[in-house]
């Protein structure tokens, strides 16, 4: 834990701090998601996600003991605030159509979240010289591009257009 952030460094460890309890949280509610959606591309699509989004773990694992840095930190209010929302509005769903374009429209606002710390990190990693962890944070980023544009395209192709009645 930091006391006050003296460099990039220290920044960038903060950063992948933030990034490891925002997945760490993800690991628990993204099978509720899944449980809750009745969309069967979206379920599926949320099942691969939650693999990936194990797998974004242990890259960050990875990169702490390659820099010999700790994932210990302050933990990630914003997913924790994105992962509240979500599951509230899930709550108010009426009918299975609604609920599926809520778990959308939730699962969206956190992969744009985590595009932007992903990008941040990497862009940190870059400057800093981490070549092979920027490879690993690159991979982590373009899953988290890919599984947003899915989520448009599941919404635009279907979900959507069942929503409006």
């Amino acid at each position: 834990m930091f006391d006050k952030i003296e460099n990039l460094e220290d920044l960038f460890e903060l950063k992948l701090q933030g990034l490891y309890d925002a997945e760490k949280q993800l690991v628990k509610a993204l099978p509720k998601m899944a449980a809750a959606a009745t969309d069967q591309r979206l379920r599926m699509g949320i099942e691969k996600h939650l693999l990936e989004t194990k797998n974004q773990v242990n890259r960050l694992e990875q990169i702490a003991k390659s820099l010999d840095l700790s994932l210990d930190g302050p933990g990630c209010k914003a997913m924790e605030g994105l992962i509240e929302e979500g599951q509230l509005v899930m709550g108010m769903g009426g009918s299975d159509a609604i609920t599926d374009a809520i778990i959308i429209s939730a699962a969206q606002g956190v992969e744009h979240y985590e595009i932007s710390q992903y990008g941040t990190a990497l862009h940190f990693a870059k400057q800093l010289g981490y070549t092979a962890e920027a490879s690993l944070l690159q991979a982590s980023l373009t899953e988290e591009k890919n599984t947003d544009e899915s989520l448009n395209q599941l919404a635009i192709t279907s979900v959507d257009e069942k929503a409006m009645g």
